[in-house]
């Protein structure tokens, strides 16, 4: 397919293949018709995706032409970059050797270069995303600012967990960060989770593991996503009792409410504390209506909540992508 050139502002879209959430966004941004929009993974170079950077010594920018196979565009035209979901480098025909060195290059030229460009607006950056993704910054950050927070133990120590449950039971525990894991061939979730006394053993001594109050009396559960200005929240309730309750989306029902008192400026605090623009926050809200902070995800999904609620998230993100042509 010849390639077009396309004209400044550019709003770069950095996801992989198959990505619904960034569909709705870029379905938005082309509605609109404000800008072009390009949708590039940085996996895809330099097979797929071809890209030469000069590095200008006087203006600190990085000019000089990134083509897909559909078009091309200079990446001195790129005024915002909505960081998705891009997939790794794949480097076939390589021994494993070789293949991760060409995927480190890749990494760190092509997609360094796409996260080095100064004019650009981020939603997020990616490097600010990787600092924020931490539970341990996370939490420490969300109880400095006053929101309430579970009390919370990060041990190796079977000791120290058995004197946490003494104290604090009921416990659950949540991994650290969600990784892919497989049994028999099939992917596996590792979801939030009551803990009994009888299971504090000597296998805590082999990871770290991230053990908190539960919250007792926990009614419902609020998502709510802060993109640039707009704030939406909504109350997720199961038709069963659920610790997680991404466990079984079918027993959910979603409702929009207005974020429980005060604590919308802390979110706003909050991303300004990692230099966010967007976040999805998680509460687990008590009978007394007190919202427990559990977690702020920097890159985390929503679109599957707009349908349902009419909520406007993608046009949120245009708003956003758009503040800086």
């Amino acid at each position: 397919m010849a390639s077009t050139h396309i004209r400044q502002p550019v709003v770069l879209v950095a996801t992989g293949t198959d990505d619904v959430t960034a569909d709705a966004v870029i379905a938005e941004l082309h509605r609109r018709g404000r800008c072009e929009v390009a949708r590039v993974n940085p996996g895809d170079m330099p097979h797929g995706v071809g890209m030469s950077a000069f590095l200008d010594p006087e203006s600190g920018r990085w000019i000089g032409p990134l083509t897909t196979p559909s078009r091309q565009f200079d990446l001195a035209d790129v005024t915002s970059v909505y960081w998705r979901r891009p997939t790794p480098g794949d480097f076939p025909g390589l021994d494993e050797e070789a293949a991760e060195f060409a995927k480190v290059q890749a990494r760190e030229g092509f997609g360094g270069v796409l996260s080095s460009l100064p004019n650009a607006r981020y939603v997020n950056h990616p490097h600010r995303n990787w600092a924020a993704e931490y539970k341990p910054g996370q939490l420490s950050v969300a109880a400095e600012l006053g929101f309430t927070v579970p009390p919370t133990l990060i041990t190796s120590d079977p000791a120290a967990a058995r004197t946490f449950a003494e104290k604090h039971a009921p416990i659950i525990y949540k991994p650290l960060r969600l990784t892919a894991i497989t049994r028999d061939g099939r992917p596996q979730a590792i979801w939030t989770r009551r803990v009994e006394p009888d299971e504090l053993d000597g296998s805590i001594a082999g990871t770290a593991h991230l053990f908190q109050a539960e919250v007792v009396g926990k009614v419902a559960d609020l998502r709510v996503t802060v993109v640039g200005d707009e704030v939406f929240c909504v109350r997720i309730d199961s038709s069963i009792s659920r610790l997680d309750w991404r466990s079984d989306y079918d027993t959910l029902a979603y409702e929009v409410v207005e974020p429980p008192p005060g604590i919308t400026g802390r979110m706003r605090n909050y991303l300004r504390r990692f230099g966010l623009l967007f976040g999805c926050f998680d509460f687990a809200l008590d009978e007394q209506n007190v919202p427990y902070f559990l977690e702020c995800n920097p890159n985390g999904q929503w679109a599957w909540m707009e349908p349902s609620t009419g909520l406007p998230m993608a046009a949120a993100f245009a708003n956003a992508l758009e503040g800086n042509l």
